[in-house]
């Protein structure tokens, strides 16, 4: 690849008969035929982003958002379009789930912008091209965008729903150990992180479907069912979050009903050893006048006596319930 195209990884123009032409990075500054769409997919923090993105008379606000650095789900119009920053699951080798990948797109009736950083390919931008390759391609760019958020939405149920299935487990574990406590504890900061994205993700979709000149009333419905699918799995990650503090809870409560146990069985023994401390502590005095000094057996009684007021106090304990 020459330093002119790093920034582009591949183009499409779609008609709306169906018929897909892939095309080079040097055809996406020609105009698209009037019943035709193109969409274009590039990677914004190449050296030659800019240049692409200008060459395809982008509006300056549009080049600038598509290449920064940080973005959040939302949505803007902008002109005759809408610029939409989404976030999706990150699948990637060696990647953590709750750093999401951030997907930049610049719609219009006939073009559909979108764009990644290095080495953070969003598996759902990947699905729909394979779609598109296999020969179903979306009839318009806002076809393709409710192909692409049906992708992203499905990626986050799968995660969603592994979430779910090992907090379930743990909630019918008989016992967890450190490593499942560690474990715990990073879903519940995956669950953190997944829905600090999703809830404005939810809100950029409400904006695009108050956008009838984008948003034709025919995909409206399809693009509130995404919204709504949104909405459901904020709540789910609210319920995922909820059981997991529960889970927590419970593991605090029975480390310290354990330790509690070990604090009073401990007690209990210091009870039963406090007057047989006492009487050795008063027999192993160095001083004169002590009883039994010159009496050969006195050792013995005085074992047989300690032993005797140990079983009684035992057994007043196993009375009184304390033990």
């Amino acid at each position: 690849m020459s330093n002119a195209d790093q920034a582009f990884l591949w183009a499409y123009d779609i008609s709306a008969e169906g018929q897909i032409t892939q095309i080079s990075h040097t055809d996406v500054t020609t105009p698209v035929a009037e019943d035709s769409y193109r969409w274009v997919h590039l990677q914004s923090d190449e050296s030659d982003a800019e240049q692409l993105l200008d060459s395809m008379a982008l509006p300056p606000s549009v080049t600038d958002s598509l290449m920064a650095l940080q973005t959040r789900p939302r949505a803007l119009p902008i002109k005759e379009g809408a610029l939409i920053f989404l976030r999706g699951i990150n699948v990637n080798p060696g990647a953590d789930a709750d750093d999401m990948v951030s997907l930049r797109l610049w719609l219009t009736p006939n073009l559909i912008v979108t764009a990644r950083r290095q080495n953070r390919r969003l598996m759902s931008v990947q699905d729909t091209r394979a779609m598109i390759d296999s020969g179903e391609a979306p009839a318009s760019s806002a076809e393709l965008l409710i192909a692409l958020l049906t992708r992203i939405a499905d990626r986050i149920h799968d995660k969603i729903e592994d979430i779910d299935e090992q907090l379930g487990q743990y909630e019918v574990a008989d016992a967890l150990n450190k490593r499942d406590r560690q474990q715990l504890a990073m879903l519940r900061r995956q669950t953190a992180s997944i829905r600090r994205h999703l809830a404005p993700q939810r809100d950029a979709l409400d904006t695009l479907i108050r956008l009838p000149n984008l948003i034709n009333d025919s995909l409206i419905f399809e693009l509130r069912d995404q919204a709504d699918r949104m909405t459901r799995y904020v709540e789910d990650l609210d319920l995922a979050r909820e059981r997991s503090v529960v889970l927590q809870d419970e593991l605090r409560n029975q480390i310290a009903d354990q330790q509690g146990i070990r604090m009073y069985v401990l007690s209990m023994i210091t009870a039963i050893f406090l007057p047989l401390s006492f009487l050795t502590g008063v027999f192993g005095m160095n001083v004169a006048g002590l009883p039994g000094t010159e009496a050969p057996d006195a050792f013995a009684t005085l074992m047989m006596a300690m032993g005797g007021i140990a079983v009684v106090m035992l057994i007043a304990m196993l009375w009184r319930r304390w033990l």
